[in-house]
């Protein structure tokens, strides 16, 4: 079979506006990204409910997580940008096309938000925008969305962006904090001919 990985046209480091916001590649040499990273997964809200395949506790691990995001997006395989208040360039949280599928023309997408940017529609609007980027540049067919099962908040935000409820997966995440455990995920997908649902105001919401 024929290597399908680069048949699309986007730049190595894609930069994406919209929404107030302002999504560009993270930087695993710049102090203040990887500690923004850490500050992202070391918070007790995402580790409630995401567990890392690998680990991130410190600087160094934080680093070196950033830098294989790096190598994803120059292999066509993922893509990871930090979220960033348009204006103020303020960093609001992170998203990521990632596990991108070119044959099956599919890829899986996750979000967190900080702490202090909560209840700003920040995921919401970063979805939309990332969702766009999926369609367009990547050429993509469908979008996967998985959160463990009681995550309400992110379920919210993914109908609001167009990923329809599909179903529960058993057992196909790890329980918070253990790689020996399993908790079913709620699976949300949305297709390139799906309609694209009309943003609501960013301001009026409690969506993270």
């Amino acid at each position: 079979m024929a290597d399908v990985r680069l048949q699309f046209s986007v730049q190595p480091e894609p930069e994406l506006t919209g929404l107030g916001l302002r999504l560009r590649p993270w930087d695993p040499e710049s102090d203040a990204d990887v500690s923004a990273y850490l500050r992202g997964l070391a918070d007790p809200e995402f580790q409630r409910w995401n567990t890392p395949l690998r680990f991130v506790r410190d600087i160094d691990s934080a680093r070196e997580a950033l830098r294989t995001r790096v190598a994803a997006a120059t292999s066509g395989t993922g893509f990871s940008f930090c979220v960033t208040d348009a204006g103020s360039g303020e960093t609001l949280g992170h998203i990521g096309v990632n596990e991108i599928d070119h044959v099956m023309s599919c890829a899986r997408v996750g979000y967190w938000v900080l702490p202090d940017s909560r209840g700003r529609r920040v995921a919401t609007r970063a979805l939309g925008l990332v969702a766009r980027f999926g369609f367009t540049e990547l050429a993509l067919n469908r979008l996967e969305l998985g959160h463990a099962v009681g995550h309400d908040v992110s379920c919210r935000v993914a109908e609001h962006c167009g990923f329809r409820q599909e179903g529960t997966l058993r057992g196909a995440m790890f329980e918070a904090g253990r790689h020996d455990a399993f908790r079913d995920v709620h699976l949300h997908g949305r297709l390139a001919k799906d309609p694209d649902p009309t943003p609501a105001p960013y301001g009026l919401s409690d969506n993270p």
